[in-house]
């Protein structure tokens, strides 16, 4: 949430080296020792400015790496601006409102929720989030807490906070007495976001620098995709009978939460009750407190305690604890390539970051989006059929996801036959999760909608998009491969394939949406009654599973045929 946006390997050396010359001195250990014996409120001063500065240097350095980066710091930075000015100056429109300490205490509420979660998904938005870099440098817990939060204030974040919290202590600030705790209450507001975000960061660092973390980091969009489908899903509620006064009984409980309980003492002096006024804002000091004491305890047992998460995995047990190779679910499937390549592209999809990061979106966004708009009223059936498009794009560029381990397929595949076996796996793999899934998002779809008669319809439609998206995906993946950047969570495609990766996907996309005509004509015939709806659920399916085998042996001659070509387009990254 401090928005340092990364930094080179020499700013963080400079950095490192920076704390260690005003703490330790020249004098080596013996310096230290000295350091340690000065008056507390002098080595936080002097550690204090050190960490701003290094701050600055990484802040600096980050953006020396490339043009691209700095243009997309100042687009940043101008955007969140404009956006805080006018979050500002629409809080204090606001002012005088019936509702205005309601929409002031639930901002505020929101924006402490993103400053504690946010470190767990992007923990390399800032390297000194990351306190473990300091574990070798004789710093003492309690100047390094305040040196860190002082320094948290340089960023982007921090400036939209204090707007925020400005504009929420002016809204609702009606008095002298209540002036008067604004004063107290915006800092405070400012202080306990930033101290909690560096306090779950440091409690969870051990997390967010293992692979588990890196994984958590990915679905970083999934988070963002989630929260705009909420975000809009309450807009359509609040512009309904009744407006923000709908959002009162919640403010009712977020005004005794902090920091929130900080503006709510400012509407509560507004209001003339004084001791509820000094009983939030004191509930906000101590959440502080309490902050700042399990952010110092977090950073005594890292600086302390040893890094014992490989310690069960090289235990006398560890062999016991890997899973057999053939017993649990492996157990159920067939002999041969097939059996093989399906565990392959199961175990991909739990391990692999950015496989993880695609199934988990698609999932996700597949159930959320179509139930959303049922519960809204303005959704359909047809809605359902978003959960199978979206899970048949995992189909598309196959290939890619191996990277260079490709050469290892590449040498099993002798013939047209056998690279017809490895994508028939490969869709399989596929289809033992995303045929249930789609059809549990048709049913929860319908149930929502109370249409029950609409299901046969739903399934059938829903099976036929998903058999034209897993065959045209196999298709895609033969004609049109490309490497997938494994250093990267948010590219894609490796330099120069990015209109390759773009015409794999859109066109696979279109193509599968045309070959999805006759289940379309065919629900369209329904509908006007000329037949029975169940008629459609054994026409979508069989057309959907005509649709893969055509695709698969179109693949498989073209992969059989090219795959130097394929081999040497994913491994560009």
């Amino acid at each position: 949430m401090t928005h340092a946006n990364g930094a080179s390997g020499t700013g963080t050396t400079a950095g490192a080296g920076a704390v260690a010359g005003p703490v330790a001195g020249p004098g080596g250990a013996g310096a230290g020792r000295g350091a340690a014996a000065r008056p507390p409120g002098a080595s936080a001063g002097t550690l204090t400015s050190v960490f701003v500065r290094l701050k600055l240097s990484l802040l600096r350095n980050g953006l020396r790496q490339s043009s691209g980066r700095t243009a997309v710091f100042v687009v940043s930075i101008v955007l969140t601006l404009l956006f805080a000015a006018g979050q500002l100056l629409g809080l204090v429109l606001l002012r005088g409102h019936a509702q205005a300490a309601t929409l002031a205490v639930l901002l505020t509420g929101v924006t402490a929720l993103g400053w504690a979660v946010m470190p767990l998904f992007f923990p390399s938005g800032d390297e000194t989030l990351d306190p473990s870099r300091l574990v070798m440098l004789p710093l003492r817990p309690g100047p390094l807490v305040w040196a860190l939060l002082v320094a948290s204030l340089v960023g982007t974040g921090p400036l939209f906070t204090l707007c925020l919290a400005v504009g929420a202590g002016i809204s609702v600030a009606h008095g002298a007495f209540a002036v008067a705790v604004a004063v107290v209450a915006v800092p405070l507001v400012l202080l306990v976001c930033l101290a909690l975000a560096r306090a779950v960061a440091a409690a969870n660092i051990r997390l967010l620098t293992s692979r588990k973390g890196r994984d958590l980091a990915l679905l970083s969009g999934l988070v963002v995709a989630i929260g705009i489908q909420v975000v809009n899903f309450g807009a359509q509620r609040l512009g309904q009978a009744g407006g923000l006064a709908r959002l009162e009984p919640a403010a009712d409980l977020v005004r005794w939460v902090p920091p929130a309980s900080a503006v709510g003492a400012v509407d509560a002096a507004s209001r003339g009750a004084y001791g509820t006024a000094v009983a939030q804002l004191l509930l906000s000091v101590a959440a502080l407190a309490g902050l700042l004491y399990w952010w110092q305890r977090s950073l005594t047992k890292l600086m302390t305690a040893p890094d014992g998460s490989t310690v069960a995995a090289a235990g006398p047990d560890a062999d016991r604890k890997r899973p057999g190779a053939g017993g649990g679910w492996t157990g159920l499937l067939p002999e041969g390539r097939t059996g093989a390549v399906v565990e392959r592209a199961l175990r991909y999809a739990w391990r692999d970051p950015k496989a993880k990061s695609g199934w988990v979106t698609a999932l996700a966004l597949g159930l959320i989006v179509p139930v959303f708009n049922a519960a809204q009223g303005t959704g359909s059936v047809y809605w359902a059929c978003f959960a199978a498009g979206l899970l048949g794009t995992l189909m598309y560029n196959q290939f890619g996801q191996d990277t260079s381990a490709f050469w290892i397929v590449a040498m099993t595949v002798s013939s047209k036959r056998d690279a017809y076996l490895e994508l028939r796996a490969r869709a399989l793999a596929l289809l033992l999760v995303t045929l249930p899934y789609a059809t549990l998002v048709v049913v929860v779809t319908v149930a929502v909608l109370g249409d029950w008669a609409a299901l046969p319809e739903g399934l059938g439609v829903s099976y036929g998009l998903l058999g034209a998206m897993l065959g045209v995906g196999a298709w895609a993946s033969a004609y049109f491969p490309y490497s997938i950047p494994q250093d990267s969570a948010y590219k894609n495609a490796a330099p120069g394939q990015g209109g390759l990766a773009w015409a794999s996907m859109m066109g696979g996309m279109l193509l599968a949406t045309a070959l999805c005509v006759p289940v379309a004509l065919a629900a369209w015939w329904v509908r006007t009654g000329s037949a029975s709806p169940w008629l459609l659920l054994p026409l979508g399916a069989v057309w959907g599973a005509l649709l893969v085998w055509g695709g698969l042996h179109l693949a498989a001659g073209r992969t059989h045929r090219r795959l130097p070509e394929i081999l040497a387009a994913v491994s560009k990254a």
